[in-house]
């Protein structure tokens, strides 16, 4: 079988393509990969190191406000459909799958105009504009969130999930926590605002942190890279001999993390969600309110209906709430139970399985 995956921007749309990919491989070896991305869009430094074959077309997003730079978006769009055809023609995939981005619009509409299968995947709780406007020519429409599907064709829909918590869900625990300097046998809260950090929750931890360090349960805190050095200015970490708290720029073990973890503090990102609720972990999630449509706040709402989740807004986070927010699931056994179960009955571990289930109906 040969699959072309096309998706970029940001990491919501590549990480669930490659998870797909790597699943792919587990289960038929022979499965042969085509990615199309762009030059300059974030694919272009991730997908290589995957050993995947990797394209390119030039395309451009459009603007939300009246702009000359419109008329070029159109023009690259046409253009970058006749680039993405001679693509398809030479790598002859059996499906084209799209999992967002402004380049799987050209790529995923001209595989519909050659009259190949094609397979979008929508990974948050309000769809993109290019998968919204793809819906139409799509010959499937998998999605990771129920809510979503009143804005697609009701035929196409088909409740998948998200590929990466298949992939996270075969983690098992392990000592992961030594390495950051944490005893793997106490109650662990993993806080972090996304891999460049997030100021609020930056500014809430500083303001926390003389109640973490009272704390019976630990925190492992990812700053992110260009708060790091400003957070030890400030606390005067070089004076402290830190016990129950670590503070890291960058957790690069992030799944092994979460699978030895209590509870996750942190942004409501559609891959973020996957991997926890695949592990069954609970969480305090902060939405960003810095994204399209406020998507991330809608993500996290569905989780609080079922009490897998506590939500606190952006703008209300201080440090005072998000240690009694803490408290309040960490120290109390039966509701962190309660929302471990409640979370692990909204995860789909099998997102990966589910996905080619679609893949082979179509195919």
């Amino acid at each position: 079988m040969k699959i072309l995956i096309t998706g970029g921007g940001t990491g919501g749309h590549i990480y669930p393509a490659l998870a797909f990919v790597n699943y792919m491989k587990q289960i038929n070896p022979d499965t042969e990969f085509m990615y199309v991305g762009t030059q300059i869009g974030l694919e272009s430094k991730i997908v290589p190191k995957y050993n995947i074959p990797f394209e390119t077309i030039r395309i451009q997003g459009f603007r939300r406000s009246l702009s000359p730079q419109n008329i070029k978006t159109v023009y690259l769009f046409l253009n970058s459909i006749g680039k993405a055809k001679k693509i398809i023609k030479e790598f002859q995939p059996d499906v084209v799958i799209g999992t967002g981005g402004y380049v799987s619009g050209s790529v995923v509409y001209a595989a519909k105009q050659l009259n190949i299968p094609t397979i979008i995947h929508e990974q948050n709780s309000i769809p993109g504009m290019t998968n919204k406007f793809l819906s139409k020519y799509a010959t499937k429409v998998a999605i990771c969130f129920p809510d979503v599907a009143e804005y697609f064709p009701k035929d196409k829909v088909v409740l998948t999930g998200n590929p990466r918590a298949q992939e996270v869900v075969m983690i098992e625990k392990t000592d992961v926590l030594k390495e950051y300097g944490l005893d793997p046998n106490k109650k662990t809260v993993v806080i972090f605002g996304g891999s460049r950090g997030a100021l609020k929750i930056n500014q809430a931890f500083i303001e926390a942190f003389s109640l973490f360090e009272q704390r019976e349960y630990q925190v492992l805190y990812a700053s992110g890279e260009r708060y790091y050095k400003e957070l030890q200015e400030t606390l005067k970490l070089s004076e402290k001999k830190l016990t129950n708290i670590s503070i890291q720029p960058y957790i690069d073990k992030m799944a092994e993390v979460l699978a030895a973890a209590d509870l996750m503090v942190g942004r409501a990102g559609a891959t973020s969600i996957a991997e926890f609720t695949a592990l069954g972990l609970p969480a305090i999630l902060v939405p960003s309110p810095y994204v399209t449509n406020d998507h991330q706040t809608k993500n996290a709402q569905s989780l609080v209906k079922s009490g897998a989740v506590e939500m606190i807004a952006d703008k209300e986070l201080t440090g005072s709430n998000l240690a009694t927010t803490i408290d309040e699931i960490l120290l109390n056994e039966s509701r962190h139970q309660s929302m471990a179960k409640a979370s692990k009955k909204e995860g789909i571990p099998d997102a990966g399985e589910r996905l080619y289930k679609v893949v082979k109906e179509i195919t």
